[in-house]
């Protein structure tokens, strides 16, 4: 197992390295994302030389590391938050993740997707990313490639977002006040770094706004996958393989600690040190899960998932940016 572990940290530290090149900071992509590509580099091509006694150490990173990774994301919020952009940005931020997972999964049934790939894309899209997609992998045991074609949206469409909304709002077609495009951009756009990338194109008044509004977007992570778990309590979700009738509903306890640690965070008990330090070894945490998961992804299995996956995130992108719009427009 140790040397499956060495060998998904080595990755990882090269994502690291790869992340913070200044192209990469340029384009606001993460070194999670590079990860997952690196894997899916090493699956595609090395993976069959692989030793089997060094696949429990990738398994291992895909979910034990993985759920600590999401324990402490929370490092990076607090319930200060909340009341920094008020009521309306909350109720805004609701809206859009009940109507993206909730259409997402309407969508889903009538593309006959698989109900995994369905609820991993539509929760990535509808509340942080590639983050929300772990967590609910973590949730419904989805194998691996069903969790790597969700994240591939993830990119895909949080990247087009990272350009594509400066340059509509800075030619007037997106009409709205800073404090409006920031509420926009926080509650529609899929990543946090990709919110940051665009905020920040869109200056200060917006990207503050908007930062706050996709950490707001990030606590409801925790009721959805608590919501996710009644369902797969009672057989409505997750693979045919692991899919089983539980009685009662098994709480996944890395959704609730990672609630418990935005409380402690809110104490303000760390240093500004403390916490930067934090987040960086929860995200070389999470780039070595989503490194795990790029490993066990084959070019056969994107294959298999067919095309889509992707037109059902398409849609959701479209939901978005115009129901976006209107939202925050109507405010």
């Amino acid at each position: 197992m140790l040397h499956g572990i060495l060998l998904i940290a080595l990755f990882s530290l090269a994502a690291f390295y790869l992340g913070d090149m200044a192209w990469a900071k340029h384009l606001s992509i993460s070194p999670m994302i590079i990860g997952i590509v690196l894997g899916m580099i090493y699956a595609n091509s090395l993976r069959n030389n692989l030793p089997p006694t060094w696949v429990p150490g990738i398994t291992f990173c895909a979910k034990r590391v993985l759920r600590v990774g999401i324990v402490l994301y929370g490092f990076r919020l607090t319930l200060q938050d909340v009341t920094a952009v008020g009521l309306s940005a909350v109720v805004v931020d609701a809206i859009v993740v009940c109507v993206t997972i909730g259409g997402g999964l309407l969508i889903g049934r009538i593309l006959k997707l698989d109900r995994s790939i369905t609820l991993l894309i539509s929760v990535g899209a509808g509340i942080c990313g590639a983050a929300a997609v772990l967590g609910t992998e973590g949730a419904i045991n989805a194998k691996p490639y069903k969790t790597a074609v969700a994240v591939s949206t993830v990119v895909i469409f949080g990247t087009l977002s990272m350009f594509l909304y400066p340059v509509l709002y800075r030619n007037g077609v997106l009409d709205l006040s800073p404090q409006s495009m920031g509420i926009m951009t926080g509650s529609t756009v899929h990543e946090v770094a990709h919110v940051v990338g665009a905020g920040n194109a869109m200056g200060k008044g917006v990207s503050d706004i908007a930062i706050i509004v996709k950490m707001i977007r990030v606590m409801m992570l925790v009721p959805v996958l608590l919501v996710v778990s009644w369902f797969v309590a009672h057989g409505k979700q997750g693979d045919a393989e692991t899919q089983t009738k539980r009685k009662g509903i098994t709480i996944p306890w890395f959704a609730v600690l990672f609630l418990v640690v935005i409380g402690f965070n809110s104490l303000n008990l760390f240093s500004p040190a403390v916490n930067d330090a934090i987040n960086t070894f929860d995200t070389f945490l999470l780039t070595m899960a989503m490194t795990a998961l790029g490993a066990e992804t084959s070019i056969d299995k994107f294959k298999k998932a067919g095309a889509k996956p992707f037109l059902l995130a398409a849609l959701l992108y479209c939901w978005l940016l115009g129901g976006g719009y209107l939202i925050a427009k109507a405010l």
